[in-house]
């Protein structure tokens, strides 16, 4: 699995650099993006600019690793994705349910709002 890592201040960007993502990449990807959860930075923003097909069980298993995501307090979101793997997710039902965005910085966005938000939940928990 070939991807390029950028750090920022509140998140990194992973950017897959493969043109399939099959079953076996996503649960590579997954292995790689679930550390993430045990790091200060928890946020991840998966650029997707290079992947033009997507398997069915690789497109189950991003929507999976979303939740596993949102239920750890942290911010997962996808970018840049191109049409056809938008046609895959859109005709298995996944599309309106995960966070995309057309462009990263529209990704940075929503991790900034979604760690306000987390912020703002947990000010009215004390």
């Amino acid at each position: 699995m070939q991807v390029k890592i950028d750090t920022k201040e509140r998140f990194e960007v992973i950017t897959l650099e493969e043109p399939i993502l099959s079953a076996n990449i996503a649960a590579e990807l997954t292995q790689l993006l679930n550390t993430y959860l045990q790091r200060d930075i928890k946020n991840v923003v998966l650029k997707m600019t290079q992947t033009n097909t997507i398997e069915d069980d690789a497109a189950q298993k991003l929507a999976t690793l979303q939740q596993n995501f949102y239920e750890h307090d942290a911010s997962f979101v996808i970018c840049e994705v191109k049409g056809g793997v938008e046609e895959k997710l859109e005709a298995l039902n996944l599309l309106d349910i995960m966070n995309i965005t057309r462009t990263e910085s529209e990704a940075w966005d929503i991790v900034q709002m979604e760690e306000i938000e987390r912020e703002f939940l947990s000010d009215e928990d004390v």
